[in-house]
């Protein structure tokens, strides 16, 4: 059945879509969302056609009025939405000619959908990315302030989930500041290539009408325009940008939650979390799960989902608008709810999560942690490392036997597999001194780790 609903474009056409071509086609559901950057943009675009005298002074501010009445029905959830016209700007221009009557009809003089879609979106997208920023840094203070509280007890290195050497839980977090760091900085210069204006691009010529494109860029916040009409309304490059760095952010997310989960489970029992952000069992009374960081961690499916939807979108589409690009909105609205949740989330669970101080260090010492240092001393003593090393093993097998640590294993047994193996021996097996050892920048000594927390603080007081 053909629909005959008034559209932006029906003036060629002598029948009406057809009802499912209506709603297979419709996008309100979701660009609806963008209703107030919509809006922000025609307010701005009535301005620069004002600048142009193409309307008088007092259209303007009827236009500008209506607009804002507008926003408010949106607000106040009284407009009826209407997949029959099709989108957020078609309801706006609707509605605004309902209060103000035929002058609504000039608010789209040299503006097409296609340049004011990419113009809302990157409105909406520029405030989001800021946010994203921000509940970074958040997390990055939360991290650093455990970082400090947590600055020299020890805690177990793995490698291969088999116990490594002997770190210290605030140098494991600081590490995970620095990788969140580098999130933060690639949101950062994202921001640069979001922050552009493609309004008064038109569908993809530009316009005829003498529009001011800087002056419409200076309104709404832009820091420059964009330099071809062209590439302007298909251009989702700053979108595409953003989930792609989401994806590595919500893959470092994933990571810190896998360690999580692993760390508060019964048998490693490093961490305690909260009840705040587990769940239990609805057949086993005991269980305390770690759903939060498991949820996190699956979290990381869509907004990869999202990258491969939007670059799957835009693989094959020639330039100019196409229709294809309707189906952006859904990953662009998916990918930033998830991070932003996610960021939050995340950091709830880091601010209430408490380390076993005792099994951390128990577990540090286990597995002949200290056996590199061993392998260290003997190198210092010269004996090439490679021969070191397997003297190490040797002393490794020997322990294990006598079902032994390195540090209490007796002196007369060292020395049966190497001679140069001294008294002094003792200091170095000391798992406090073996972190304290380790001297190169970005290592765990105590005065390394110190200068791993200063240069944090320093990052952390630059402005987003």
């Amino acid at each position: 059945m053909a629909n005959n609903t008034r559209k932006l474009w029906g003036g060629r056409f002598k029948d009406g879509s057809d009802e499912l071509a209506i709603n297979f086609s419709s996008s309100i559901d979701l660009d609806k969302l963008l209703y107030i950057e919509d809006i922000e943009g025609s307010i701005a675009h009535v301005k620069v056609l004002k600048n142009a005298k193409l309307i008088s002074d007092t259209e303007l501010k009827k236009i500008t009025k209506g607009l804002n009445q507008v926003k408010l029905m949106i607000e106040k959830n009284k407009l009826n939405w209407n997949p029959a016209l099709e989108d957020i700007h078609t309801h706006v221009e609707f509605e605004l000619k309902r209060k103000i009557g035929d002058l609504a009809k000039k608010i789209h003089m040299g503006r097409s959908r296609n340049d004011q879609v990419v113009t809302d979106m990157r409105i909406f997208l520029r405030k989001r990315n800021i946010e994203t920023m921000n509940l970074i840094k958040k997390l990055q203070k939360t991290v650093l302030n455990m970082s400090e509280k947590y600055a020299f007890d020890l805690f177990p290195g793995f490698t291969h989930l088999q116990v490594a050497q002997p770190l210290t839980f605030g140098y494991v977090l600081l590490s995970w500041f620095f990788m969140l760091q580098r999130d933060l900085e690639r949101f950062h210069d994202l921001q640069k290539r979001i922050n552009v204006s493609p309004l008064g691009s038109g569908a993809l010529a530009g316009t005829s009408f003498p529009l001011d494109r800087n002056l419409s860029a200076k309104l709404l916040g832009f820091d420059s325009c964009s330099n071809n009409a062209l590439d302007s309304v298909s251009d989702r490059d700053f979108l595409i940008e953003y989930v792609s760095c989401s994806s590595l952010l919500m893959t470092h997310i994933s990571r810190f939650s896998e360690e999580i989960i692993l760390w508060s489970s019964t048998l490693y029992n490093l961490v305690t979390l909260s009840d705040k952000v587990c769940t239990g069992s609805s057949i086993m009374p005991q269980k305390k799960n770690p759903d939060m960081c498991e949820l996190l961690r699956g979290k990381v499916g869509t907004v990869n989902g999202n990258l491969m939807n939007l670059l799957t979108i835009m693989k094959a589409q020639p330039f100019a608008y196409n229709r294809d690009n309707q189906e952006d909105k859904h990953p662009m609205f998916s990918t930033v709810k998830t991070v932003i949740d996610s960021l939050e989330i995340c950091n709830l669970v880091l601010k209430n999560m408490v380390l076993n101080k005792k099994n951390a260090m128990q577990a540090a010492a286990s597995g002949y942690s200290n056996a590199t240092d061993l392998a260290d001393y003997l190198s210092k003593k010269g004996i090439p490392f490679r021969d070191a090393h397997k003297i190490v093993g040797e002393i490794v097998n020997l322990a294990e036997m006598k079902k032994t640590s390195l540090e209490k294993l007796d002196m007369k047994e060292m020395k049966k597999v190497c001679n140069k193996i001294s008294k002094d021996v003792y200091d170095i097996l000391h798992i406090e001194n073996s972190v304290n050892l380790k001297s190169t920048y970005g290592s765990t000594s105590k005065q390394s780790i110190k200068k791993q927390i200063s240069l944090a603080h320093k990052l952390l007081k630059k402005r987003v």
